[in-house]
Formats: structure tokens, sequence, C-alpha cells
């Protein structure tokens, strides 16, 4: 058998298919296998390349073929479905991820350590509760909106509809009982869902504290723990990014280009990065904005300008940009924190 040089594999939960080359692209084997004999036949296997496609229990395979000395290059799916030839199967995928991973000008995906996989969980988690209790408050302002008691969006106002229901308040006893009682399932839920969440906030603080970055980064405006952890769970290492605009690049904060014979033409924001740490940055810049209403900036700051001039929201697109690219700075080169956007020119 020749030189195996690269191998693509196209995983799934139970058969995995795998495509064999060498260094010249010659098909060395075609294989269908199922998850223990996987493993068992990349353990025979001498040392080589083996790509896969980002996708779940990627990161897993890849720690674990490369203790057993495999080089693992994992690819972003995008990049691999150009090379996807006329129909879409499984053969052919792991055949497409092979020949995307033996480029010399690919791009890859890190590997994720099992602190980073445990940070973004607690992370995933945590918006999944937060979902889930708002979708509880809409359900139940909804149901009583029905009844004639109408109170305002956000979790503040649910204390408004609990004092309505209580006994003996005004028109709480023309409801039907039954109204009373899902009201009550409802609260009931919510509540637990924010104890949850509390306690999720309390794991948040306790994994920022421990980061040697997290505390140098929160004193950035707008940058506060959870933000830090996602930096943590979802970023590569920030040392792999020439500059500060590769990372905001990255993070899709930068304007989507349509050029072509030699003339500009750039859209509206790619969103094609991170989305996670994206939308963090972007909030923490409305937040700053929405300060500069009781602390207005200078007119001859950076922000004062873009504020007279754009609407807020492309603002803190913009803002969210420049926090991206300071936050490289600060990690790539061990720097602390200097006065920010608010007093740049």
């Amino acid at each position: 058998m020749k030189e195996v040089s690269i191998i693509g594999v196209d995983l799934a939960k139970q058969v995995f298919q795998l495509h064999g080359a060498t260094a010249e692209g010659e098909v060395v084997f075609r294989k269908k296998l199922s998850r223990k004999q996987f493993l068992m036949f990349m353990q025979s296997q001498p040392g080589c390349v083996v790509a896969m496609e980002a996708c779940a229990t990627a990161h897993h395979w890849a720690r674990t073929l490369a203790a057993i000395g495999h080089e693992v290059r994992l690819i972003a799916p995008k990049f691999v479905k150009p090379y996807v030839k006329s129909q879409k199967n499984d053969m052919a995928d792991a055949e497409a991820i092979a020949e995307a991973g033996s480029r010399p000008t690919m791009r890859f995906v890190e590997v994720k350590t099992p602190e980073q996989q445990g940070l973004g969980m607690i992370f995933r988690l945590r918006d999944l509760l937060v979902g889930q209790r708002t979708q509880v408050i809409n359900a139940l302002r909804g149901h009583l909106a029905e009844f004639g008691l109408v109170a305002g969006k956000g979790r503040e106002n649910v204390d408004k509809l609990r004092a309505v229901l209580e006994p003996g308040a005004e028109g709480a006893d023309d409801l039907p009982a039954v109204v009373g009682h899902m009201a009550q399932l409802c609260f009931d839920q919510i509540d637990s869902l924010s104890q949850r969440i509390a306690e999720l906030d309390a794991q948040v603080a306790t994994a920022s504290r421990r980061s040697r970055f997290s505390a140098r980064l929160q004193r950035m405006p707008g940058v506060g723990p959870i933000s830090a952890m996602a930096l943590a769970a979802f970023a590569p290492p920030l040392q792999s990014f020439r500059q500060g605009r590769d990372f905001s690049a990255w993070l899709g904060l930068v304007p989507r280009q349509h050029s072509s014979g030699g003339k500009q033409r750039l859209g509206r924001t790619s969103k094609s990065g991170q989305r996670d740490i994206r939308r963090l940055l972007i909030i923490g810049a409305m937040v700053v904005i929405s300060g500069t209403r009781i602390r207005p900036p200078a007119e001859s700051s950076w922000l004062g300008r873009i504020l007279a001039r754009k609407p807020r929201m492309l603002a803190a697109i913009a803002l969210a940009n420049k926090m991206a690219r300071m936050l490289w700075a600060m990690i790539t080169k061990n720097e602390e924190f200097r006065g920010g956007p608010l007093m740049a020119n």
C-alpha cells in the first residue's frame, strides 16, 4: 500500500467515512467505519495529517488523535464546501475534507482544550436559561393581558404582575381560580430559572477571577466577566492573529466586501465570525454609548465625532470594532487599558 499522507474524516455519531490520500493526492483508501473501528484503525496508522470539519465532537476527536501521534487540522465547513464534487454524500465529503486540508493556504481552526469547552458550556447553558426565562415572562404577560392585566416588558415588571394577583388586590378576586393557579406556576418557573442563572453567574465570576487576563480586560468600559469568559472560551490564542484588525475581522465586525476591478465596494457588517463575542462587544459598546447621555464625550474625541455623524447602532459597531482591536493589543502585548475611545482623538 502506498504511504498515506493525509486522511480526511467525515464525522458522524456512529459511522465515520475516511478518505486516505498520498502527498500527490492519489487515493489510497476509502473506508466506512463504526465509532469503535475508527479509533482502532487510526491507532494502527502511522502518524499523518488528519483533516476534519470543525463541527460537533471535532475538538474531542482532535485531542484524541493528536495524543496518538497524528497532526490534526480542523477546517471550517464553509471552506470545505467548494471542494465537494458533484453530488453530496459522505464519501464526497471525506474526499473534499482531505483536499481542503492539503491546501497550503487553507486556514484552520484552533483545537479547544477541555477547559475552554467547559467555559463554553457554562456560557451556552446560561444563555439557554436566560432565553427560557424571557419566554416564560412573555407568555405570562400575554396571558394576563387577555384579562386586562398589562405590564411592561422586562424582568423588573414581573413583581408588578405578582402584586396585582395577590389576594385582595383590585380585580384579582374577579379572575377565575385557574388563572391565579397558572400564573403561580409561571412565577415559580421564573424564580427557579432566576436562581439557576444566579448560580451560573457566580461560576462565571469565579472562572473570571482565575484568568490572568480577565481582571485586566474588565478595566475596559463595556467589558464584564461574561465578555471576558467568552473570549477565553471561544477565541483562539490571540497571538495567532497578526494584528488587531485581523481579530476584529475574525469576529465579523468589518464591512462585507463586494469589490471587483480595482473598485472597492463595502457593504453591511459581515457577521461571518464568532457571534457570541461579537454580540457581547456590541452590547458593551451600546452600554458605553448610553452612558454618553449622562457624560457626553468631547466633540473632538473619536466617539464624539462618530456619534455626531452616524446612527447610534452604527457607532456601537464601530466602537465594538475598536474595542476588539484594543483587547488584542492588551493580551498580545501584555498592556494595561489606557484612556479608551471616549478620550482618544
